[in-house]
């Protein structure tokens, strides 16, 4: 697990150098100060605030209502189930970079409200305040808390005022903690998680 992590922040380091160095040479080209704005999509529902930290740089804050799909097996430590999909609340927050904003601005292409492609390093905390499970046979709940980071590329565009939509794939890992439930232990695990999102949005 430190490897990883090392890894990834070395990937992010990189990133926010090579930001850094363009702006550094002359670049002009500008994310917004800030935009706040709600979005939807098949994996779920969030609102998120994004703010400037450099030019090409955001911080991204994030909370909403996920899915995940299970499959039959194992699930989070349980055994013998089928399959469906659950709903769950997941708070994120992620570093962007918009590394082609100048590039868009050269060919004449708009960048308001962020558009552009980015590289991006979201850490998400899936909770389990609360736990919605498509599979009406299923007797246990079956709720934990994850923890996920996630580098991810993706692209946001913005359509007229105040619509924008993004799409993003990215693969990195996930832990579940350890839940007790009554005198039994269970859940503790780790592994790949996969990042695959497209949302339509509306921004303030």
């Amino acid at each position: 697990m430190k490897k990883r992590l090392l890894g990834l922040t070395l990937i992010t380091l990189l990133c926010l150098g090579k930001a850094n160095a363009q702006e550094t040479n002359g670049s002009k080209a500008s994310v917004e100060e800030s935009v706040t704005g709600i979005q939807a999509g098949p994996f779920g529902a969030w609102v998120n605030h994004e703010f400037k930290l450099t030019n090409q740089l955001t911080l991204r804050a994030e909370a909403g209502i996920t899915t995940e799909y299970w499959y039959s097996g194992n699930y989070r430590g349980k055994s013998n189930i089928d399959d469906g999909w659950s709903y769950n609340p997941v708070i994120t927050a992620e570093t962007r970079w918009y590394y082609n904003l100048n590039s868009r601005i050269r060919k004449g292409k708009g960048i308001k409200k962020n558009s552009g492609n980015f590289l991006s390093l979201p850490i998400s905390y899936h909770a389990d305040w609360f736990f919605i499970d498509t599979n009406k046979q299923t007797s246990y709940s079956l709720d934990s808390n994850i923890l996920s980071i996630v580098p991810t590329w993706g692209i946001r565009r913005t359509i007229g005022e105040h619509f924008d939509y993004e799409a993003a794939i990215g693969l990195g890992y996930g832990y579940v903690f350890k839940k007790k439930e009554g005198i039994y232990t269970w859940g503790s695990d780790q592994g790949t998680v996969l990042n695959l999102h497209f949302r339509i949005g509306y921004h303030f």
